[in-house]
């Protein structure tokens, strides 16, 4: 009889092989979807590349217990050294999507035979979702699929973790990881010879300029014992060495945790921009993109992660800070109480020390089977499962 963790490897291999970019997932999707068939689960498909499952628990008016994984993978060219490596060019499984994948159907697998036996009392639902890594795909499933008639009122997700020990899982109440929102400033100025550099509009004067208050944003603006970064991932200007700049451009990302601090940061960053004009003679533009939100761990759902780690033979880790990651499993705080951990999948004797978004990155598939062992706790710490 093949193993839960046979299974697990066996499907996060051939994942790890065809890793699809965010709302591309086809082939993903046609091999979550295929195994769903296999073992008689119907589901539905809210999204081309969104899979849903329910399971019906056997009271009528019992409550849903949700668990989710991410399917996308990253545009990494792969440079690891396992005989499964990826057969799509330019496309990599780095952040372990393929791993959070084998991890639920896995447990999808475990959670029909519990049912078939007459254990499943509450109702269990499983999201295969689409787009974690750019787009919101969480924000899409959420508008495609009716939560609202399901009545979810938990929801679990774990990530691996590669700064995490093995056997750990590591968590907190509360914020666990940063909004992220993205912003691009563009800047139109008028060229002039460097000999007659008056009649110019410098456009790298006033990026830089922008730059330079970005950075004074965090210290005097925000209380300084809050997490934020405005962060300048790229600044350009000009055309030739003996000419005005005509044309500037920077952009970044910001990141925080508080809903306060970012407006003051967005409010802040307009009026940095249009400081620069009458100065410069330039026209500049804050374009700001909507990330993100941030991880909210409830409270409530504490205790139930820590009795489940435990009961799955996982050490629990209880961060004193959140990371600045962003995640868009942050969305389902809008339909059910939520949590997301990071499950440890660090092992320095063996070599899986690298980070996530890293060519390097991968785990010992040994670390699928806590994942597996994680949610059948959950299921059975929540009374979803006798």
């Amino acid at each position: 009889m093949t193993t839960l963790l046979e299974t697990a490897t066996t499907h996060r291999r051939y994942l790890h092989q065809i890793p699809e970019l965010s709302f591309n997932e086809f082939k993903t999707t046609a091999y979550i979807r295929d195994q769903l068939d296999a073992l008689g689960i119907p589901y539905f498909a809210p999204l081309d590349t969104a899979t849903v499952v329910y399971f019906k628990g056997s009271d009528e008016n019992a409550e849903t217990i949700g668990f989710r994984a991410d399917i996308d993978a990253l545009p990494i060219v792969e440079e690891t050294d396992v005989d499964f490596t990826s057969t799509h060019s330019g496309a990599m499984h780095a952040c372990g999507h393929d791993g959070h994948t084998s991890i639920l159907l896995t447990f999808a697998k475990w959670v029909k035979g519990e049912m078939d036996q007459g254990k499943l009392e509450k109702n269990i639902l499983l999201l295969f979702q689409p787009s974690e890594e750019t787009n919101a795909g969480a924000d899409a499933l959420i508008n495609a699929f009716p939560f609202h008639e399901y009545n979810v009122k938990e929801l679990y997700g774990i990530h691996l973790g590669p700064d995490t020990p093995e056997k750990t899982l590591a968590t907190r109440s509360g914020f666990l990881m940063a909004s992220a929102n993205e912003y691009r400033i563009e800047v139109k100025g008028l060229s002039a010879h460097v000999a007659q550099k008056e009649k110019g509009h410098n456009a790298l004067g006033a990026v830089t300029t922008i730059a330079s208050q970005l950075s004074q944003l965090q210290h005097y603006f925000l209380n300084g014992l809050h997490q934020n970064i405005i962060h300048i991932g790229n600044l350009s200007a000009g055309e030739a060495p003996n000419t005005v700049a005509s044309n500037g451009l920077l952009s970044g990302t910001v990141r925080t945790y508080d809903p306060d601090d970012l407006a003051v940061i967005t409010q802040k960053m307009q009026t940095i921009v249009d400081s620069v004009d009458p100065l410069y003679g330039t026209a500049s533009e804050l374009i700001l993109y909507k990330g993100y939100p941030a991880v909210d761990n409830h409270p409530d759902l504490i205790p139930t992660v820590e009795a489940s780690a435990e009961s799955a033979g996982l050490s629990v880790q209880l961060l004193d800070e959140p990371y600045l990651f962003g995640e868009d499993f942050s969305f389902y705080s809008r339909v059910a109480k939520t949590n997301f951990a990071f499950l440890g999948a660090r092992n320095e004797e063996k070599g899986y020390v690298h980070g996530l978004h890293t060519s390097k990155f991968n785990f010992d598939e040994s670390v699928l089977l806590d994942g597996i062992h994680y949610f059948q706790s959950v299921a059975k710490t929540t009374g979803a499962i006798s």
